[in-house]
């Protein structure tokens, strides 16, 4: 099955979703809940502590969950005020963060824009409303450990043996006690090798050569196909909205990276071990 590329982009989309939506009526951001020595925790404070809790402490009751995020923004609040600045790498990692938010942010509205009902529906009638109907297979197969086993038994069918009591008897394979029946399936489901001999075949034939795949050697008689009907916009709405998603963000980008000067030359004076040299250093 096709395995899907996932780029920092498809991470900065994710960071950019996670947040809950606003609450109707909701207390102002910037309401002060308390001081520390003068400095202000405010409501949007603790929304953004809560937004980096694990999803079973977000799910803690708000009586709880208030209580405890204050305590410990206030607690921080003291530590931090013992500190007259932050180390270096204290620095580079709020750095790293104000960069890491500000991309999310910029990921947040790209993807507003870009994935719009208009636009799904753009996409699913190319995608399958305006497309040729795909073919799916009902296939059955015996899978053994050699060759030789899977051409004696292409043999024993070829004299008029049953396949279904064969596969009982001989498969491998986890639908062996089914008489080797692997039911309907598309053109993307098994690996290539067995995909490809059963597209090659005609209804109601078993191949007169054994394939061989990761998992073995394999019997194969297809036993019938049919057209695949078109899915729903509802069944592949989320595969689409990734889709939008990450095309969008990857266009954009693609469109900042053309129009940037980047200079990545103190790399490449450096030794890639320098970054677990300089890591440990740290620790």
């Amino acid at each position: 099955m096709q395995t899907l590329k996932r780029p920092i982009a498809a991470a900065l989309t994710a960071i950019a979703l996670a947040g809950p939506a606003a609450a109707q009526d909701a207390p102002a951001l910037d309401t002060v809940v308390a001081t520390v020595n003068g400095d202000e925790i405010t409501l949007g404070h603790m929304v953004a502590a809560r937004s980096t809790l694990p999803q079973e402490y977000q799910q803690l009751p708000d009586d709880v969950l208030f209580t405890a995020l204050l305590d410990q923004l206030v607690q921080q609040s003291l530590l931090s005020q013992t500190q007259e600045e932050l180390s270096g790498m204290a620095e580079m990692a709020l750095e790293n963060e104000r960069r890491l938010l500000g991309a999310a942010q910029a990921v947040e509205s790209i993807v507003g824009e870009a994935v719009t009902d208009e636009a799904l529906q753009t996409t699913y009638e190319a995608r399958y409303a305006e497309a040729e109907p795909g073919t799916e297979y009902n296939a059955s197969h015996i899978l053994v450990e050699t060759e030789e086993e899977a051409q004696a038994l292409i043999e024993e069918l070829d004299g008029g043996a049953d396949f279904a009591a064969l596969a009982e008897e001989h498969s491998t394979g986890p639908s062996g006690p089914s008489g080797g029946s692997l039911g309907w399936f598309d053109a993307d489901t098994m690996v290539e090798p067995f995909q490809n001999a059963v597209e090659e075949m005609e209804p109601g034939t078993v191949r007169e050569e054994p394939v061989q795949t990761e998992f073995g050697w394999h019997v194969i008689r297809l036993n019938e196909t049919r057209a695949a009907d078109a899915p729903e916009l509802d069944e592949v709405r989320a595969e689409l909205e990734d889709e939008l998603r990450q095309a969008a963000v990857d266009a954009r980008l693609a469109a900042l990276q053309d129009d940037a000067t980047i200079d990545r030359s103190g790399a490449d004076s450096l030794d890639p071990a320098a970054l677990s040299a300089a890591a440990a250093a740290e620790e």
